[in-house]
């Protein structure tokens, strides 16, 4: 006898179900994309213990017949294709005919249905993949989906499921994809008795976005129309001090994707500007003629494949790197005294300043007065500034716009002095701009030593007599290695015997008793940079590094044509708001700000 056989159609069915449906979350994507594909314009979620004990999706979409509502749970049944030259051109979220049945085979399974104009409706029990019943019901138009007992005829699927909260999370995260993605549509998500999410129709993604995530200033609005290819979404600052990890939610034709190539891109566009490491937030959609992306290449359909990879990783970098070029800097919330309130015996008195910078700013190289320090660093107070020094033709006019470089990063801004000999104080006709010199002057260079980079190499000079550094071996080991990158940045050097090595030339825009600890940074960085990591990412921390060196410090007083320099340099690079290692550049107290905590708004 032979020892080959055909499996029951419940056993196939169960095995197949293990590739569509993984855990409760999958489980509502499917129903709730079928609701979505039917019409639906209000769509309820509830679930009891992560959805192990229920899962139930209800909608108002156009239901089924009694004859479709049977054939819902044949396997490869559907409404959505009828020819292999469907699938080129797939309109809809489902189209395989496989999730139900798939649900059906590992659960006890109860759809209930009624066509739209139809007098009664339909439900169908099935438990294991076997059904037990089809009755005709009263009920509302739709469709509603009962799935209870998930994997009671798989144990082993079943003990390894998370958690209830952990599954709970992961249903929050998949009915807030789907409905960040369709707007149009209402959704409400019900766990354990407790609504979770009730959001009404809204006109578009800005409103579903506020009704998700609230008032999110700290993201930036994307835009890029490529032709066949558009681009719309939200995403982190680069300023942005948040978590460095973030929900990155992408769609496809308003599909909910999951591809190396987009994740690839994002982390690109951000890692231009910055070295560091960081998977920021990211609510993106693309839209695409259909026939330009495979979406049949997964069993849950989470992975799309392009028919032209790269063309797509372009366009998503440079938009991504467009929209972060002109993203704002954080802005600084005042907050006044706790039973303070402002009435007119409280109210400060006017104080004139004569038609030069207020005396108790400094404008030189000298240190900053005591009186200055509970002016700025109050976080009840604005330091007071009169703008009367301003010439006619310098002042900022409110009737007029400005039109700063990069689409409004930074915009021109005029520096009333030093705090500490470390921050830059400065006005624009939005507000007042606290600027920490170091980080400024290091991102200024760092995108010059990146330009000049591409043209070649940067201008060194040459030491009469050699420089001998003594390193830890790994950290001399990763100098070598790079030798020839960091030839291009203007450093000479060899080993020299034992733990020393031989520098014999260095960068034209370091000092050369800045070289030794500009040498022993860059050891540190590239020796902790990953193995697998390529030259550009090599360059650009060495680049990085060096910028730190040669940038003014903390503590270095600046003469205002050196702090106006600095300003107007910081105006004309790509990336304003934050250095290259990701620190922000400067904080904003914008008018609106000041105004109302003066109560003039």
């Amino acid at each position: 006898m032979g020892k080959i056989h055909q499996l029951p159609v419940d056993l196939a069915n169960q095995i197949a179900a293990g590739e569509v449906v993984e855990r409760p979350a999958s489980v509502i994507k499917e129903l709730v994309e079928n609701a979505i594909d039917a019409g639906a314009r209000r769509i309820a979620i509830t679930v009891e213990l992560g959805g192990k004990k229920l899962i139930r999706v209800e909608d108002d979409g156009e239901g089924m017949e009694p004859e479709d509502a049977r054939l819902a749970i044949e396997r490869h049944a559907t409404s959505k294709i009828s020819r292999a030259d469907d699938l080129a051109r797939i309109a809809t979220l489902g189209f395989r005919g496989e999730a139900i049945p798939s649900i059906a085979s590992v659960s006890h399974f109860t759809l209930k249905t009624r066509a739209r104009g139809s007098g009664s409706g339909t439900e169908v029990r099935v438990n294991g993949g076997a059904v037990t019943s089809v009755t005709e019901i009263g009920m509302p138009e739709g469709t509603s989906i009962d799935v209870t007992d998930l994997f009671y005829n798989l144990p082993a699927r079943r003990k390894f499921l998370k958690s209830d909260a952990a599954e709970s999370a992961q249903v929050s995260r998949i009915v807030t994809q789907l409905a960040l993605c369709y707007p149009e549509i209402g959704f409400t998500l019900t766990s354990s008795g407790r609504k979770v999410m009730q959001v009404p129709p809204v006109a578009g993604l800005r409103d579903r976005l506020y009704q998700l995530y609230g008032e999110r200033g700290d993201l930036v609005d994307v835009r890029r129309d490529g032709g066949d290819v558009k681009i719309v979404g939200f995403v982190a600052a680069l300023a942005e001090q948040g978590p460095t990890r973030g929900p990155q939610n992408v769609f496809v034709n308003r599909r909910v994707v999951r591809d190396k190539t987009i994740a690839h891109a994002i982390i690109d566009a951000y890692s231009v500007a910055s070295i560091k490491e960081r998977s920021p937030e990211v609510h993106l959609f693309i839209e695409m003629p259909r026939d330009a992306v495979d979406v049949n290449v997964h069993p849950t359909k989470a992975e799309v494949r392009f028919r032209d990879q790269s063309y797509i990783h372009e366009l998503i970098r440079r938009a991504l790197g467009d929209t972060l070029g002109r993203g704002p800097a954080p802005e600084l919330q005042l907050e006044a005294p706790a039973g303070f309130q402002m009435t007119p015996s409280t109210l400060p008195l006017p104080h004139a300043y004569p038609g030069t910078y207020p005396s108790r700013w400094t404008t030189g190289p000298t240190s900053a007065p005591s009186d200055l320090a509970p002016i700025v660093a109050s976080s009840h107070l604005a330091p007071t500034v009169a703008p009367s020094h301003l010439a006619p033709s310098d002042a900022p006019s409110h009737d007029r716009t400005i039109a700063p470089s990069h689409e409004g990063a930074i915009r021109p801004m005029i520096a009333l002095g030093q705090f500490r000999d470390t921050f830059i104080i400065a006005i624009d006709d939005e507000g007042i701009a606290i600027i920490d010199q170091h980080v400024a002057h290091e991102r200024v260079l760092f995108e010059r030593i990146t330009e000049r980079l591409t043209d070649g190499q940067l201008e060194s000079q040459r030491l009469l007599v050699p420089l001998l550094i003594e390193l830890p071996a790994a950290g001399r080991q990763a100098l070598v290695a790079h030798a020839a990158d960091l030839e291009r940045l203007g450093f000479e050097l060899e080993a020299f015997g034992g733990d020393s090595l031989r520098v014999t030339a260095f960068p034209a825009l370091l000092r050369r008793e800045d070289c030794d600890a500009a040498l022993r940074a860059l050891a540190e960085d590239l020796e902790g940079l990953d193995r697998g990591a390529g030259v550009d990412a090599a360059i650009k921390r060495i680049a990085a590094t060096m910028a730190c060196h040669a940038a003014v410090k903390a503590n270095d007083p600046l003469t205002p044509e050196k702090m106006a320099h600095i300003l107007d340099e910081l105006r004309q690079t790509a990336y304003s708001t934050i250095c290259p290692h990701g620190r922000p550049v400067m904080l904003r107290l914008t008018r609106r700000e000041v105004e109302k905590n003066f109560q003039r708004i």
